[in-house]
């Protein structure tokens, strides 16, 4: 019945995972691809945001246009189509050259308030006719400041509408990237006679060593490391698991999964940001395989901490009636770390909804808040048991486990602060340059707490200090039994003994209740 319901868990999640890929646009990220995007009104312009990435100033200084030159960093505009709509269109003259005009322009986050008329003390964005007639602008452009430390931005790219096509076409360009910063594109028109008009085509954001956005180049080389660090691990435990293969208890088979999957996880999302790093664009395929061995390593995590700190295996041989429990809460946090994990890396980059990502962060904090709960319920339980049992070895060995985690929740916490105070006080991502760094950390701390468990958990020749003994029901204290000729001799008083007693026959109630 328990591994019937099981399966519908299983099947349920894959069905889940399925609908939400077909939700999900795929990412291109450095390729920024725009399918008949609609322009929208903001003051007296209309604008379409085209992308905003952090990238580094190219390493070579060359005059040529070629863009492959490696080290190179630039935004490249191509096949970049206007369409506007056929009652625009047929307004206008035949004969007549230019008939509306959208304007590409491209600058850095610290030059943002360049843009429009604010340091006249207007809101306006497009230059009206008393503005123009004051000399600050030209009508009907977009209001743009030019930065006296370079004269040549923001840049400003002009594309017109001829007679009374519906489309025009923008030339292909390479902007050469000279100074590190995050970028901005935005396409403007200021007629209002072109309202309705669409956009299509793409442009490439490439950095100086590939295709990767500023932010996320660092975690490529960081994903590499840690591919090591898991393998390293991974190779120590597998020499010890060998070493004592006859003293293995069943814990030691979910460490082991824990450790493949977290190898697997770094290995995966390694080789997916190369791809990422050398096509610009991340196959779905990978990305999913990515995702999915992270959320599948996240969950079994978890599990591993809830198990450990109810004494699977060291206090109790299973887990009882609870087992459903702990695979439903397993299961719908899969579910909740998996669709999180798809809409941020499937999705598109830059242009993601705030309200949408917290509607998917709340269920998976609100799961990470029930795990946190469980595990140190669990582990005042398992701890109280040992001590009314008088098992020392054991007590020593969970009371160590209950300090890491405790240390780790404490680091956790503050973490959650830091990222909050961070993401607060850089909404434009201005400090793109260290960003990796919040999601490296979560890597680093889930590493450590695996590295602990290895410590305290390694197979050894004496697995009695930690594993379940059958024929005792791990009631008894190696230090206060000893067992001559087919007889027990207790070394402790009476009243001690009863009261063992009756912890045991509370724990044999408790099983019986789960």
């Amino acid at each position: 019945m328990e591994r019937r319901w099981f399966w519908n868990l299983q099947l349920s999640s894959l069905g889940f995972m399925l609908c939400l890929i077909l939700m999900v646009d795929g990412c291109n990220a450095s390729i920024h691809e725009y399918r008949n995007e609609a322009f929208k009104p903001q003051s007296n312009a209309f604008f379409f945001h085209g992308g905003s990435e952090g990238l580094y100033a190219s390493k070579v200084v060359n005059s040529s246009s070629d863009s492959h030159v490696k080290g190179k960093s630039f935004i490249r505009f191509e096949s970049v189509t206007f369409v506007r709509t056929k009652e625009s269109a047929s307004k206008q003259n035949e004969m007549q050259q230019n008939t509306g005009m959208v304007e590409a322009i491209i600058l850095e986050v610290k030059d943002r308030t360049r843009i429009g008329a604010s340091f006249l003390k207007s809101d306006v964005i497009c230059c009206t006719r008393n503005l123009s007639e004051d000399g600050q602008c030209t009508a009907g452009e977009v209001v743009i400041r030019k930065n006296p430390d370079n004269p040549n931005w923001p840049r400003r790219i002009k594309t017109s509408f001829n007679g009374k096509y519906e489309e025009a076409k923008m030339e292909s360009e390479t902007i050469e990237i000279k100074s590190s910063g995050m970028y901005y594109l935005y396409f403007m028109f200021c007629n209002p006679e072109l309202k309705g008009t669409l956009i299509k085509g793409r442009t490439d954001w490439r950095n100086p060593d590939g295709y990767l956005p500023g932010k996320m180049a660092p975690l490529m080389t960081f994903y590499g490391l840690m591919s090591l660090a898991y393998l390293v691990l991974g190779v120590a435990w597998f020499l010890r698991f060998v070493q004592y293969w006859k003293d293995i208890i069943q814990l030691h088979y979910h460490i082991t999964a824990v450790i493949a999957l977290g190898m697997c996880e770094m290995a995966v999302w390694y080789f997916e940001y190369v791809n990422f790093n050398s096509t610009g664009t991340r196959p779905m395929g990978i990305t999913l395989w990515a995702v999915t061995f992270s959320s599948v390593k996240k969950t079994l995590s978890r599990l591993l901490l809830l198990v450990v700190s109810m004494g699977f295996g060291v206090v109790k041989p299973t887990l009882g009636g609870i087992t459903p429990k702990v695979f439903l809460l397993g299961g719908v946090y899969f579910m909740a770390s998996e669709a999180l994990e798809l809409v941020e890396n499937l999705g598109n980059i830059n242009d993601f909804s705030g309200k949408a990502k917290l509607f998917l962060v709340l269920p998976v904090a609100f799961l990470d808040s029930c795990f946190i709960l469980w595990i140190f319920s669990s582990l005042s339980k398992t701890l109280e048991k040992l001590q009314m049992r008088r098992n020392m070895a054991k007590l020593e060995l969970y009371r160590k486990f209950t300090n890491s985690l405790a240390v780790s929740v404490l680091l956790s916490v503050a973490w959650i602060g830091f990222e909050l105070y961070f993401n607060a006080t850089d909404p434009l991502s201005e400090l793109w340059q260290i960003a990796w760094v919040i999601p490296a950390f979560w890597t680093l701390l889930a590493y450590s707490l695996l590295a602990v468990i290895c410590v305290l958990w390694a197979p050894s020749s004496n697995p009695t200090r930690y594993a379940y003994s059958e024929e005792t029901g791990d009631d008894f204290d190696e230090e206060g039994v000893a067992l001559t000729s087919g007889t027990l001799k207790v070394s402790g008083d009476t009243a001690a003994m009863r009261e063992f007693n009756n912890g045991l026959a509370e724990d044999l109630e408790e099983d019986k209740r789960e």
